[in-house]
């Protein structure tokens, strides 16, 4: 706390004596820190606060009044220190009995003069010059409100000296707490005061009593010479004589006094004069003192002085006094007006804002410049932001490339999806994929974000006080107390008005910062060309990112929050609450979209490079670039307080369900590009294979290139672990997005998957089985061989093995990519060639014996040999080819079979091992 002041101490006073109304310097200390601070100023016990003038904390000026006490302290008081002390004193002298006909330099005390010829009391004393204290007892001032007591005793004074004088009024403000035997005491004394009164008169009559007697004598003696004489007035009578001498005694004072009497009238003129310029010297200084304090900026100064004037002069009838006031009147209002200049001046802070509108309020400014002043800050604001906009568009306009200063990209700003999982792909596979970590981590905001950014700021920082003042208003903190209790009836008569005109306002400094950020980001969502050209006018050509997107949406609903911590009712706040559900809209549409976008370049980031389970990164790429997509939309699909669901409108939820089947779809497509990709347009320089696996056919060179077929069974690979694996967990993923129609995404790209997968697999069997099935009938009739007329059998021919060491070699192409696709690729290939043998074997018409042992050898060599990937539709096949033949009639002929095929199985045992070795359970084709 801030240590309190001393209290006064007066340290000289000059003169130190004099009669009454001297005016004498009082010097000292602590004396006051301003006129007002001043509040109490005695001389020898007698108030002289009426008269002080403070001049510095260490000097004020007064007059002395008229004081019982010859000789006492002077004794100051203020509001900061209390009361004072003395270290001096002052002497009243008390003034010299003047003769009628003497001249006097000073002034004369004409409490008791009486006028004889006039018949009338000349001196009336001014006000420091009447009794004080009437009852002669200690006064005591009650703390009973003023007004109050005005309106009780209506049309009385508690002032004893006024005609309309009140008792009980004068006892409640100056003995409401006194006792009842001080009340007596206070009796004693008036009745003691009246009896000096009649004393007085009656010890003059008792000491000129022979006086009287005297004149009673003579008038009596001048009454019988009258009657003597007679009543008429005849010339010698003595009647005449007594006119003539007694116009003779006029004319002689006349002349002696004529001289003395009018000195004397002009000394009262001089005197009431001085007299009138003394005690209303406050009201002709006030205009200068207005003046001065106005450019000093003291205000409260001045109202003060004001509101003093207006009570004492405001309906006065002195000519000289309303000349003053009107001049008074006059600097007021040049005041109000300057007052309210400044009033409406922007920027201004709501502590002067309130400020200058409690003093227009205490000098009774016309109309309500409290409400001004609210219209002109909601003027303001306005301007404010369209001016914001304009800046930011002109300089757009001005600088294309112009991007506002960079974000720290580890807060505000996340990596591409695709950077991020191409380094964890090189990362994970060990090669010499670069990462996409480069520049493109240090992104730089978008002028219509830092747009938005700034007109946000700019309202948060404006709003709260536009609202503050409002509520100020409506529960009159903005008014002095008399202002706020004389306004308060008309106030309440325009307050529903005044509440619609301002809600009103709320809603229009929303509706524009809805619509200046619509403008900048939801173009399209601003149908009207004139509000397009007053809101919009940003000649973008791409749109914003989904990471600014969402980075906006967050900015905005702390400006929500932050409007609503105001208290500001929910409905004014609504379109905001609109905007930020159609900025969640399309970020989540953008998001989408440019997904699809990067998933359409990840066949560029294909490196082929097969695990041991057949697949390659592309999979795991596009699963995290749609769960990474997903996550940076997870604060936008998440639901405020007060904010409605992103998928609560049908059109929204079919529009997001489309956009989700493109994305899957895109990816099919990709994957069908790089099947079909040419030879020539394959970067294999880094093919690698992983050769942990036990389980590979033979061994990979360094420079092994991929063939067609090859990206075939890659992407086949590719299709089945979508199918099983990627697809639903994406599915997955939507569903804990809230995501709607999951069903139907999956559905429809669960069969646009299982299309590209047939198609590709149709395509890989035409490859690989067409050129068996095409080899085996030239094979079967080389060297002019006939079924009719052929030699004993000795062995498998030729053109079998050389198909099953085909098939072989399709086994070992499929085996190196994917052990999962080994069982349907040979099953389809098996199938086509047994269809084959099985038509060749029923084109022949005629078989020998020794033809067919050789085919029945063949086909049963063929059959045992591919068992494990026979189907229903193979072994079908293979017994048509065997019904075509003729059916072994002897044991030797069975023997001589069995011989030659056990023969067959071991000279080509090692061949034969991959169709022995353990299999997946067969898919269906």
């Amino acid at each position: 706390m801030s240590r309190l002041r001393q209290p006064p101490l007066v340290t000289g006073i000059s003169p130190n004596e004099g009669i009454p109304w001297t005016k004498v310097t009082i010097r000292g200390e602590n004396l006051g820190t301003g006129p007002t601070d001043l509040i109490g100023l005695t001389i020898c016990g007698h108030n002289c606060l009426l008269t002080a003038e403070w001049m510095s904390a260490s000097k004020i000026v007064c007059r002395v009044g008229q004081a019982k006490n010859d000789k006492g302290d002077i004794i100051v008081t203020t509001k900061s220190g209390g009361r004072g002390t003395s270290t001096v004193s002052f002497k009243l002298l008390k003034p010299e009995k003047i003769g009628i006909l003497d001249q006097s330099a000073v002034w004369v005390d004409e409490m008791n003069y009486y006028d004889m010829r006039t018949d009338r009391n000349k001196g009336i004393p001014p006000l420091s010059l009447r009794p004080a204290n009437p009852l002669g007892i200690e006064i005591e001032k009650s703390k009973f409100p003023q007004k109050d007591l005005e309106t009780l005793f209506h049309g009385m004074s508690a002032d004893f000296t006024s005609e309309n004088f009140s008792a009980a009024w004068y006892l409640i403000e100056n003995h409401s707490t006194t006792s009842f035997e001080q009340l007596k005491m206070a009796v004693t004394n008036l009745k003691r005061q009246a009896n000096k009164k009649s004393e007085g008169s009656l010890a003059y009559v008792k000491g000129g009593l022979s006086t009287f007697f005297e004149a009673q004598d003579a008038l009596s003696a001048i009454h019988q010479k009258l009657e003597a004489d007679g009543t008429e007035k005849v010339e010698g009578s003595m009647t005449q004589k007594l006119e003539n001498v007694l116009n003779r005694a006029s004319n002689t004072a006349d002349m002696l006094f004529q001289e003395v009497l009018g000195r004397k009238d002009k000394a009262d003129s001089t005197r009431n004069a001085l007299n009138v310029l003394q005690r209303f010297k406050f009201l002709f200084n006030l205009p200068l003192n207005i003046e001065r304090n106005i450019q000093k900026g003291d205000y409260d100064v001045v109202i003060n002085d004001y509101e003093k004037a207006k009570s004492l002069f405001g309906k006065t009838e002195v000519q000289v006094f309303k000349k003053y006031y009107a001049e008074v009147e006059t600097r007021i209002e040049a005041l109000r007006e300057l007052l309210l200049d400044k009033l409406l001046e922007t920027p201004s802070t709501l502590h002067d804002q309130k400020r200058y509108i409690r003093y227009l309020s205490d000098l009774h400014a016309p109309g309500d410049p409290a409400w001004q002043c609210i219209g002109a800050q909601h003027e303001w604001i306005l301007q404010l932001m369209h001016t914001c906009k304009e800046g930011f568009v002109k300089d757009l306009k001005g600088n294309p490339g112009l991007h506002s200063p960079m974000l720290d990209p580890d807060t505000d700003v996340r990596p591409s999806v695709l950077g991020h999982l191409g380094q964890t792909s090189s990362l994970k596979r060990g090669s010499s994929f670069q990462s996409g970590r480069d520049d493109a981590w240090r992104y730089k905001t978008p002028h219509r974000v830092a747009f938005v950014e700034k007109l946000t700021k700019l309202v948060i920082s404006q709003l709260p006080n536009f609202w503050k003042l409002w509520i100020s208003y409506v529960n009159g903190s903005l008014f002095s107390e008399t202002a706020e209790k004389s306004g308060q009836i008309e106030r309440s008569k325009n307050v529903r008005q005044r509440q619609n005109d301002f809600k009103k306002m709320i809603q229009e400094v929303t509706h524009s910062l809805v619509k200046l950020i619509r403008g900048a980001l939801l173009p399209l969502s601003i149908w009207d060309s004139s509000e397009m050209l007053q809101y919009g006018g940003w000649e973008v050509k791409s749109e914003l990112s989904g990471q600014w997107f969402t980075h906006t949406i967050q900015t905005i609903r702390l400006t929500y929050e932050s409007l609503t911590a105001l208290e500001i009712p929910n409905d004014m706040l609504q379109t905001i609450q609109d905007l930020i559900l159609d900025l969640r809209v399309r970020c989540v549409m953008v998001t989408l979209q440019h997904t699809a976008e990067e998933i359409k370049r990840l066949a560029e980031k294909e490196d082929w490079i097969v695990d041991n389970e057949g697949l390659t990164s592309l999979p795991c790429q596009f699963e995290q670039c749609i769960v990474h997509s997903l996550q940076s939309l997870r604060g936008v699909l998440e639901c405020k307080p007060g904010e409605a669901s992103v998928f609560q409108q049908p059109k929204t939820q079919e529009e997001v369900c489309q956009l989700s089947i493109n994305i899957m779809q895109v990816f099919i497509y990709c994957l069908e590009q790089l099947s079909t990709k040419p030879d020539a347009d394959t970067d294999t320089a880094h093919l690698s294979i992983d050769v942990s696996s036990p389980d590979l056919f033979g061994s990979i060179h360094e420079d092994f290139s991929l063939t067609s077929e090859q990206r075939i069974l890659i992407v086949l690979s590719n299709c089945c672990y979508l199918e099983r694996h990627t697809f639903l967990n994406i599915a997955e993923h939507f569903e804990k997005h809230n995501f709607q129609g999951i069903e139907k995404i999956t559905q429809v790209s669960m069969a646009s998957l299982k299309e590209l997968d047939q198609r590709l697999f149709e395509n890989y069997i035409e490859l690989k089985a067409d050129p068996i099935v095409g080899s085996l009938e030239p094979g079967i009739y080389a060297g002019y061989f006939d079924w009719k007329d052929c030699l004993p059998p000795t062995g498998v021919r030729n053109y079998l093995k050389e198909a099953l060491v085909n098939i072989i070699a399709v086994h070992a192409e499929v085996f190196t990519i994917s052990k999962e696709l080994v069982p349907r690729v040979l099953s389809k290939v098996v199938e086509a060639v047994s269809e084959e043998l099985s038509r060749l074997m029923q084109c022949v018409s005629t078989f020998s014996r020794n033809g067919a042992l050789q085919a029945r050898l063949e086909i049963c060599a063929l059959r045992d040999t591919v068992a494990l990937y026979l189907t229903p539709e193979s072994k079908s096949s293979f017994k048509q080819a065997l019904e075509a033949l003729p059916q072994l009639s002897s044991g030797a002929d069975k023997k001589l079979l069995e011989e030659l095929l056990n023969k067959f199985k071991s000279s080509m045992h090692l061949q034969l091992t991959c169709f022995q070795a353990a299999s997946s359970t067969m898919m269906k084709t």
